[in-house]
């Protein structure tokens, strides 16, 4: 038996009720590190603990950490494996920072192209987030540290999220928006965080159908619950509903301390109205306390059972014996730190994909490269919120380039920096008064007297807000026009939070999407510009028009009605939709072009579940092919998808030489969740495709 077995249960006989509950909400971290922070009892030996932000890297405080790419980055190297190791990286980072616990990995599905957290997430597919979600967790707790997957569930937009309500069928939540935190419990998560958003009428955090039958009975998950950041909205409903640790918990006092803000007659209308001028995206900051005294009196009262309470104070302690915090759990893990460097360089190199290439890529050694856009002067660390971090280095697109070419490198901005959104909803420019203006017609020079012109352009995205538009913004358009009309050989490197329009694609020679490449940035961009690395990312999400998403229908669909938002598309989200409605997207699914070429030699059943894939690499240089698995369903059902994704490998073939890889298919693909009774197999012969997207099939067996 271990100690665990025995230990919390001792304590549980010696707390008192207030001790209880004090382990139940959040305090003011002493050191100023945490995200959130329980004090511990000290006259039981009871230890701190602390919850760091993620999912991009360890943010603890002023602490430098490894600032990874995004999310979204990640899961477009189609593989785990870097997930995995990414997940052991940032726990061993959390340990050497003292902290316990890592708010991440960020599961939701991207449903909504605009929604500011978007880089945060992996993708419109739940199978490929899955795939994600089990390894970094896995990952995570390999190394003793609580992985914390949020936000559960539903949570798709920033617009209103502490407020709206989600109208979502049980089918699409079974079979869409819940096999993420299913994979993440699976592979040992010890503790979940709930969303702001309301499902189904009842907020997440007192949502007891999710929280207690799903997520805590149906699936066996023993770890703790804790709400997301003043999202608590009661107190006997949040206990009852299945909640076990309410963040941050704090008084008013502290709130103000937190926020800055003088003492007054009217403190809590003056925090609520700081509050509101952060956006609709923001929570009540006067919402807290709701574990503190008034749970107390509500057990007191009987409202809530003190069994229930016994039950958040064991779920928590059980965690912090099982991360071994009633032990010693000083490490130093900064002499591993340099291979973190390394692996996010890696992940954000392979995470790139070549959306379009005509001859332009990759680049000689010695070209002249004309280095265009203010994107390109800085690293893209990523989006606004609490997923910051601040990074040991940082490396711009235009210096990573610079250093790797032998020949004349020139930078130029041609027109102004794009202003980057705030975590609080206010615009906010790096360029200084000091700087000069930016000349177009210099980049343009530039860019013609260059063998390639190479123009960085982004987006703006933040936690607490949503893209108005899929356009770039700013003048960036414009920009990448005009230099196309100068110079045949223009490279377009798109940083961005997740799809954007691309209303020049035709003009120029190439297009590399890089997302939000993290702290290597520049030498990640040139290792896939210059052919260092193949270029074999795929994209997590589909690229299209703004008006051909489903959620771009209605009011209703996005950002809601009356406080309400219909889900109406149903399973049909991202390549889904786009096969129903027989509407080709500019780039699908899975899509990514290579520097080597693949023919696709054959496909065997192994068994119901598992296939073998033939590839050869009919090229003459190493390249790495990421395969992939769609099955059709049997018959004609409306309302199931015409295919859905099933299983993947990134494997590496060498030039001229033939792999074959064996891919497990997803359970998923083969069943459906059906309202009275439940999770049911789909029985016929279903067809299995296999390529190099969701519109790329090239080779097709019957199951």
């Amino acid at each position: 038996m271990s100690t665990a077995d025995t230990e919390v249960p001792e304590l549980l006989q010696e707390l008192t009720l207030e001790e209880k509950s004090q382990l139940v909400h959040g305090a003011v971290d002493p050191t100023g590190t945490a995200t959130g922070y329980l004090p511990g009892i000290e006259r039981l030996d009871i230890p701190e603990f602390r919850l760091a932000d993620g999912p991009m890297g360890v943010r603890a405080g002023d602490a430098e950490s490894t600032a990874f790419p995004a999310s979204i980055a990640l899961s477009a190297t189609f593989d785990p494996e870097l997930a995995r190791e990414q997940g052991v990286a940032m726990g061993r980072e959390a340990t050497a920072r003292n902290q316990d616990a890592v708010l991440g990995p960020g599961v939701n599905l991207i449903r909504v192209p605009h929604c500011g957290r978007n880089f945060e997430y992996y993708s419109e597919d739940p199978v490929l987030t899955a795939a994600f979600a089990r390894e970094i967790v896995g990952g995570l707790e390999s190394e003793d540290v609580v992985a914390t997957p949020k936000h559960f569930v539903a949570n798709n937009q920033e617009s209103s999220r502490a407020s709206v309500n989600v109208d979502v069928s049980e089918r699409a939540l079974r079979e869409c928006y819940l096999p993420g935190f299913k994979a993440a419990v699976d592979a040992g998560a010890g503790s979940m965080m709930t969303a702001y958003n309301s499902v189904n009428g009842e907020f997440m955090s007192d949502n007891r159908p999710l929280v207690t039958d799903v997520l805590k009975e149906e699936w066996g998950f023993d770890g703790y619950v804790v709400s997301d950041w003043f999202g608590a909205t009661s107190t006997v409903g949040a206990a009852n509903g299945g909640l076990d640790l309410e963040m941050p918990g704090i008084s008013l006092e502290e709130m103000r301390e937190m926020f800055g803000m003088e003492t007054g007659d009217d403190d809590e209308d003056q925090v609520l109205a700081e509050s509101e001028e952060m956006g609709d995206g923001m929570p009540d900051p006067t919402n807290t306390g709701q574990f503190a005294d008034p749970l107390v009196d509500a057990v007191r009262s009987g409202e809530v059972p003190e069994s229930r309470l016994d039950d958040m104070v064991r779920r928590i302690l059980r965690q912090m014996e099982r991360s071994g915090e009633f032990g010693d759990t000083s490490d130093d893990s900064r002499s591993e730190e340099s291979t973190h460097q390394t692996l996010a360089k890696t992940v954000a190199a392979r995470g790139a994909v070549l959306l379009k290439n005509h001859d332009a890529l990759p680049l000689e050694d010695d070209t002249d490269v004309a280095i265009i856009g203010p994107a390109a002067q800085e690293a893209r660390i990523g989006g606004g919120g609490s997923s910051e971090v601040e990074p040991p280095h940082e490396i711009p697109t235009a210096d990573g380039i610079r250093d790797r070419t032998t020949g004349e490198a020139t930078v130029a901005d041609g027109i102004e920096q794009v202003e980057q959104v705030s975590f609080f909803g206010d615009g906010e420019s790096e360029t200084t008064e000091s700087q000069p203006e930016p000349s177009l017609d210099e980049a343009l020079d530039a860019a013609e007297t260059a063998e390639v012109a190479v123009v960085v352009v982004e987006d703006a995205a933040t936690e607490g807000a949503d893209r108005d538009t899929l356009q770039l913004p700013g003048r960036q358009d414009e920009l990448v026009r005009e230099v196309a009309s100068v110079s045949d050989d223009t490279v377009v490197v798109v940083q961005s939070s997740g799809p954007v329009e691309l209303p020049w694609r035709d003009d120029v020679a190439a297009i590399v999407e890089t997302w939000y490449p993290g702290q290597s940035d520049g030498d990640a961009v040139a290792a896939v510009l210059f052919g260092d690395v193949d270029a074999s990312g795929r994209l997590p999400v589909s690229f299209a028009q703004e008006e051909a998403y489903p959620t771009s229908g209605s009011a209703a669909t996005f950002p809601g009605e009356d406080g309400e938002v219909h889900y109406e598309e149903d399973l049909f989200v991202g390549y889904k939709h786009f096969d129903v409605a027989d509407d080709d997207p500019i780039y699908s699914f899975g899509h990514g072009l290579s520097y080597a070429d693949y023919t696709y030699e054959s496909v065997a059943v192994v068994d119901e579940r598992t296939v073998e894939i033939t590839v050869e690499n009919t090229s003459q240089r190493d390249g790495r092919e990421v395969v992939q698995a769609y099955v059709r369903p049997p018959g004609t059902d409306d309302d199931r998808p015409v295919r859905e994704f099933a299983g993947f490998d990134s494997v590496r073939v060498p030039a001229g030489e033939t792999v074959t890889t064996t891919v497990d298919l997803a359970d998923l693909a083969f069943s459906r969740y059906d309202d009275s009774e439940g999770w049911v197999d789909v029985d016929g012969q279903f067809e299995l495709e296999v390529g190099r997207s969701a519109q790329d099939i090239r080779l097709t067996t019957s199951l």
